[in-house]
């Protein structure tokens, strides 16, 4: 289990982060465009390979991920969502949150991302608590930035580290609003293949399927 002031981050990207919609369909062999950064399906397939191979190998990250009150299953997609969404729907809010950094005049430095590895590794291992998010051990720097990230932010809009009280309430409202606000200046796109946004949970949700027009070829809504 995560600290209180972890538990308050890894909690926020559940309020955190409503992505913007889905612009044009992305070129082939793209899974997502986000700020001119370009997601490949080769990668994102690589990535949900090497987590589900160390996933399995894994049981302190299948304990955390099996349990639903633990901060480090709210990461990753919900229950009944794919490895893919899930690992999408990360991959997408580092870059989010990257791009918010900037805009915010917030620098992470990799003292400050060694120090959130150093919590992770106390509470749990900060190798699993990737897995258990839906990523591979190779991305566990990248998760730990994410969240000292949110941890700076958070703590500049006043959260005292209780995840109950109504400061760190009011801080995770504003970061999401702001996250939301980075998100919409992205133009992210992603192909329909790997499903559609959810606008007001910032995750990939499943795929919509589609009725084709008969005179186009083209699917309809």
């Amino acid at each position: 289990m995560l600290g209180k002031s972890m538990k308050a981050a890894a909690a926020a990207l559940l309020v955190a982060a409503a992505l913007a919609g889905c612009g044009d369909t992305p070129k082939v062999g793209t899974a997502a465009v986000v700020g001119g950064d370009r997601i490949t399906v080769t990668s994102l397939s690589r990535t949900v390979r090497d987590w589900r191979a160390q996933f399995k190998t894994d049981p302190v990250a299948n304990q955390m991920r099996a349990n639903p009150n633990d901060p480090a299953e709210q990461m990753g997609a919900e229950a009944g969502e794919s490895d893919v969404r899930g690992a999408l729907t990360l991959l997408l809010n580092f870059r989010v949150a990257d791009r918010l950094a900037r805009e915010q005049g917030v620098q992470v430095s990799d003292g400050q991302t060694d120090q959130v590895v150093g919590l992770l590794n106390q509470q749990g291992g900060a190798a699993s608590i990737t897995l258990a998010s839906g990523l591979p051990r190779s991305r566990t720097r990248d998760l730990a930035r994410y969240l000292a990230t949110q941890r700076l932010l958070m703590t500049r809009l006043g959260a005292d580290g209780n995840p109950q009280s109504p400061q760190t309430q009011q801080a995770a409202q504003r970061w999401s609003q702001l996250f939301r606000g980075a998100a919409d200046g992205m133009h992210i796109e992603i192909n329909p293949r790997y499903g559609t946004f959810d606008a007001a949970r910032g995750t990939v949700g499943p795929v919509a399927y589609r009725l084709s027009s008969p005179e186009s070829g083209v699917d309809r809504p």
